[in-house]
């Protein structure tokens, strides 16, 4: 089933798709015919978003895939996966090619045609008035899914919020460099925006290169939810400490929690059981996200447990 925040990620992505797609042509043609290496590197840039947003909309239906014997926690973090291949996207086509633009236009210098420049003008005035309308079409998104960093919980919806962001300032270098280029007549203006945006670009694909990294490789809930979730446990009147709270993102909506336990003395295995289900479902109810729930009743001291960094809540990593 389509949950309603998919539905309106899939909008915000096929927007985006659109525009880019668009842009993308508009920017080649202009960059070619004005011989602007500023806005060949922005059609690049526009290029590699297209196929990032296709995909995200291949993260999007295939993470929807129910649970099997193969893969038991489903299928959620394909969303990181591809927003992982976004990222190298952005890398390669994006940052890598505009650099290559900066420094041919250094090395080579480019000629100037007036009528080809107003036309490149032109194009990236458009597409900055797209760019900036995909944009706000995900921001809306964002503020509607929740306030700050909650609404940017979703990698496809952050990846598309970063492409978008990169575009309308990117475009915005690619505007300047040329009205410079074109008013001093030294292409190092444009060749410096070319590298400008690959420099943009680049550190863009490393942000979201890296916390698609570490999602894949098992990222804990954020803090604020695991010190909700130990608070309920410890407000439950069978257990007598939570000895040890491990969380993971499985996916966008799911995460698994395991905790151990160590239960008041006197509780027979019949209580045992019906203390389990209910504290279970407890967690289930209060928290929407936390959909795979293992309880360990041990005797272990307190102390060993929480050495474990996982228990703490610990990062490693860059």
């Amino acid at each position: 089933m389509v949950s309603k925040a998919d539905r309106r990620t899939r909008v915000t992505v096929l927007v985006a798709l659109a525009a880019n797609l668009v842009i993308a042509v508009a920017k080649a043609v202009g960059g070619v015919f004005a011989g602007s290496p500023a806005l060949l590197s922005e059609a690049a840039h526009s290029v590699a978003d297209s196929f990032n947003e296709v995909f995200l909309l291949t993260a999007l239906r295939r993470s929807r895939r129910p649970a099997d014997r193969r893969h038991p926690f489903g299928y959620g973090m394909e969303r990181f996966f591809w927003s992982l291949l976004a990222a190298v996207g952005i890398f390669v086509m994006g940052g890598c090619f505009s650099f290559f633009q900066g420094f041919e236009a250094l090395r080579n210098g480019t000629e100037e045609k007036l009528s080809g420049y107003v036309a490149g003008l032109i194009v990236l005035g458009v597409a900055l008035l797209a760019e900036g309308i995909s944009l706000a079409r995900a921001l809306h998104q964002v503020r509607h899914q929740g306030e700050g960093l909650a609404g940017l919980r979703d990698p496809a919806l952050r990846t598309v919020v970063a492409e978008d962001s990169t575009a309308v300032l990117g475009v915005s270098l690619a505007l300047v460099g040329m009205v410079l280029h074109l008013v001093t007549g030294q292409v190092v203006w444009e060749a410096s925006a070319s590298l400008a945006i690959g420099g943009l670009l680049v550190y863009v694909a490393y942000r979201l290169g890296r916390e698609a990294r570490d999602q894949l490789i098992g990222e804990a809930a954020d803090p604020e939810l695991s010190g909700r979730i130990r608070a309920l446990l410890e407000a439950q009147p069978e257990i007598d400490s939570v000895e040890a709270l491990f969380t993971m993102k499985l996916g966008f909506e799911s995460t698994l929690v395991a905790a151990r336990i160590d239960l008041v003395p006197g509780l027979d295995s019949e209580r045992v059981e019906d203390a389990a289900v209910r504290i279970k479902r407890s967690l289930a109810d209060m928290f929407s996200v936390a959909d795979q729930i293992f309880l360990d009743v041990t005797d272990r001291p307190a102390g060993e447990a929480r050495e474990s960094p996982a228990a703490t809540g610990e990062r490693g990593g860059a």
